[in-house]
């Protein structure tokens, strides 16, 4: 993975760990259309970033149903170029580009991860109707090919 921007590896980890934001996930339609999707995520970190004191391995997992338009589009064509930035001022994130792996999650293991990140549990309605039984699941695996972070807190703070 190449890393570009003011921050350091492991900042952009540590902000990719903290954010509750959704990722906003950019691809084309078979028809050669752009598409754009918020989706949400976790940081999973890899094999390749275990060792390293920099924490550069690492991946973004999300989850959505398997009939959902995205899952087709990047089956048809899995380059990606994600964002995940504050919304509101003094503003930082992280972007870049990559590729997607699609798995299916039968027991929805990626889903309730990230009810719990987003939502803080499983038993809320909206929990409850992503989780029925008939609802097919994937999960989303982004691979980052380059990545470019970013923090203008020193430049907004006054």
């Amino acid at each position: 993975m190449q890393i570009r921007g003011s921050l350091s590896p492991t900042a952009i980890a540590s902000f990719l760990e903290e954010s509750t934001v959704p990722v906003r996930l950019s691809c084309r339609t078979p028809a050669d259309h752009l598409w754009m999707c918020s989706l949400w995520y976790r940081l999973e970190e890899t094999d390749a970033g275990a060792d390293s004191s920099d924490r550069d391995g690492w991946r973004l997992q999300c989850a959505t149903s398997a009939s959902a338009d995205i899952v087709s589009f990047l089956e048809a064509d899995p380059e990606v170029a994600f964002e995940v930035s504050t919304n509101d001022p003094p503003y930082a994130g992280v972007r870049g580009r990559g590729t997607v792996s699609i798995e299916p999650d039968p027991e929805k293991e990626t889903l309730r991860t990230l009810l719990e990140r987003y939502l803080d549990d499983t038993e809320s309605g909206l929990a409850r109707g992503l989780l029925r039984e008939e609802r097919e699941e994937v999960m989303l695996t982004v691979e980052p090919a380059v990545v470019y972070g970013w923090d203008f807190s020193d430049r907004m703070g006054d």
